[in-house]
């Protein structure tokens, strides 16, 4: 029912905006395109130089500017084609009461409106169906791709994810999140009760490599729980999750639940001061994510950055997919993603192989026309190529493939733009004291390290991953059990294979892919995502990750009675 409602609606509005129907006459639905979506305030396909688009602030539920406008310059050619309103120092308070204003026991719990649970499957419901929708799907596809470089089936896919969240916690799927259970007591009338509590006032900074997926479902997570959530993206792509916003309250989200706020980091880091929110998930770098844990006394859940590790096992096959992988995992969304292959230990059988021609012609089919490689927003073209320059004086280091700035394009200077680039670096010499830090330093654009190894050296592959800092995603390309399977059918005990044994149990990444398909990045929606090895850990996209990231446990030991007949007061004790 309420996706024909939804469907009618949509149609209807799109309809009113044609024949210019009175709702346009207002400020925010002035600036709709007559023919754009009925939620919409951009149009993704016309946004540019001559027709820039505007992003507001969203705060005690009204939209509004500021006094202070940012201007975004077009990743692919600079020309300014974004206005940011934000908020600058002067200007936080509206913020900083309406997430004091929330209380520490939230907007709904197990015994406070428990109706919202229902509300918000409700809206996750037609969120999800809106997302489904052509139109709609392809109109996020292209402003992430305006903001956000990226081809069109990693833009796509983004949504796609998204969408399939939205409709993993419709109906009853979010108050099934507030399930409580109880333990019998000692005596009669006496039961205790576990119960997932919400924070109340809570803060989300989100990135620029996945302008709709993070935001989206981080802040649904917080909804979910209860929280009141200020939400801040980075603002060179928060134009996307302003158009979700508008979505959101298109399919029923209260306008007063969520706080939008642009603003440099300095600005932010004095909200979150002064507002003193109760949790802050951060995604992002390491550095920030260390500052914000000090700053805020510890109450922080972090998805920060990702030196991710790929090791091929000693079993080839298949080389052409698992090269086809490495190209995805190392190079799509020119390698800015946290999860992205930042290192190849490939075993010597490997080697033998044509594995590391097959990845240089992968990489070289890249191109910026179609935005298989493109701008890289956190790092200069100059320090990439500082970076690899580092590298080849290491002893028996060489360039692979890649280690060139693009060509033929108008990428503006303060972006990186580089081919896809590979160093191989050996094993012993990565060990190294000076070397190590260097080689593991990550690089948030189209690059990797390539090292080999031997069955031998197994240990120093695993001491090289002992001592990384950073533990989100990893792979171990390895079908070994299957090879052991079909060949040693009359043994009763079926030994592991060593490399998955030895490495999945000396390893902590916290999303870690095993077996000849396993990869790094394309994360999907139906498992955890988020680091393993510190308590701040976040999560992200599952069940088990909102209770985690977004409630806390609470205890209610209900002990009605009775009192025991003929009861005395006892000696003290």
């Amino acid at each position: 029912m309420y996706r024909s409602a939804v469907a009618a609606r949509l149609l209807r509005d799109t309809a009113a905006a044609q024949k210019g129907s009175g709702w346009l006459s207002s400020l925010n639905h002035s600036r709709r395109f007559a023919h754009s979506l009925p939620f919409a305030t951009v149009d993704a396909e016309e946004l540019s130089g001559a027709r820039p688009a505007e992003v507001q602030n969203l705060v005690q539920g009204k939209w509004g500017g500021s006094s202070r406008w940012n201007t975004i310059v077009d990743p692919l050619n600079g020309e300014p084609f974004i206005r940011v309103a934000e908020v600058d120092e002067k200007g936080i308070k509206p913020f900083v009461e309406s997430l004091s204003n929330c209380p520490k026991h939230g907007l709904h719990n197990p015994f406070k409106l428990p109706e919202r649970y229902l509300l918000y499957g409700n809206i996750s419901s037609k969120a999800g169906h809106m997302l489904s929708l052509p139109k709609v799907s392809d109109f996020f596809a292209r402003l992430i791709q305006r903001v956000s470089p990226k081809s069109y089936q990693q833009a796509l896919g983004e949504v796609q994810v998204t969408q399939k969240f939205l409709e993993n916690f419709s109906g009853d799927q979010v108050r099934f999140l507030a399930r409580s259970f109880g333990v019998p007591g000692n005596h009669l009338g006496q039961l205790s009760t576990g119960f997932r509590w919400p924070y109340g006032p809570v803060a989300i900074i989100t990135p620029f490599n996945f302008p709709l997926e993070i935001p989206v479902l981080q802040l649904m997570g917080a909804l979910y729980m209860g929280n009141k959530p200020l939400l801040k993206v980075d603002s060179k792509v928060s134009i996307v999750m302003e158009q979700m916003m508008r979505l959101l309250h298109y399919c029923g989200l209260p306008e007063e639940d969520v706080d939008f706020v642009n603003s440099d980091g300095k600005t932010m880091n004095k909200i979150l001061m002064e507002a003193n929110p109760r949790m802050t998930l951060f995604t992002g770098s390491s550095r920030i994510a260390e500052k914000l844990a000090v700053d805020l006394n510890g109450r922080v859940k972090l998805e920060d950055a990702g030196f991710d590790w790929k090791i091929l096992g000693p079993d080839v096959g298949e080389a052409d997919y698992v090269a086809w992988v490495c190209d995805q995992d190392a190079y799509a969304c020119s390698g800015q993603k946290c999860s992205a292959q930042s290192i190849l230990f490939m075993h010597e059988n490997w080697a033998a192989t044509p594995l590391l021609s097959k990845l240089k012609e992968l990489a070289e089919r890249r191109k910026l026309e179609d935005l298989t490689v493109g701008p890289v927003l956190t790092v200069t073209t100059e320090a990439m190529l500082d970076h690899v320059n580092k590298l080849l004086k290491i002893p028996g280091a060489k360039l692979l493939f890649g280690g060139k700035p693009l060509e033929n394009h108008s990428i503006p200077s303060i972006y990186g733009a580089v081919k896809p680039t590979a160093v191989y670096v050996p094993l012993d010499e990565i060990l190294k004291h000076g070397n190590y830090e260097l080689v593991t330093k990550e690089i948030f654009g189209p690059f990797q390290v390539v090292t080999e190894y031997k069955k031998s050296q197994l240990s120093m592959v695993l001491e090289a991953l002992e001592r990384m800092h950073a533990h989100l995603t990893a792979a171990v390309v390895s079908n070994d059990p299957l090879f052991l399977q079909a060949r040693l059918l009359i043994i009763r005990v079926l030994k592991p294979s060593w490399i998955l044994q030895e490495v999945i149990g000396q390893s902590v990444n916290g999303t870690t892919y095993a077996g000849l398909r396993a990869r790094t990045t394309g994360a999907p929606q139906n498992h955890w995502f988020g680091p393993a090895g510190d308590p701040r850990g976040a999560g992200i996209g599952t069940p088990e990750a909102i209770k985690l990231v977004w409630s806390c446990h609470r205890e209610i030991i209900y002990d009605i009675g009775p009192v025991p007949q003929q009861w005395e007061i006892p000696p003290s004790t």
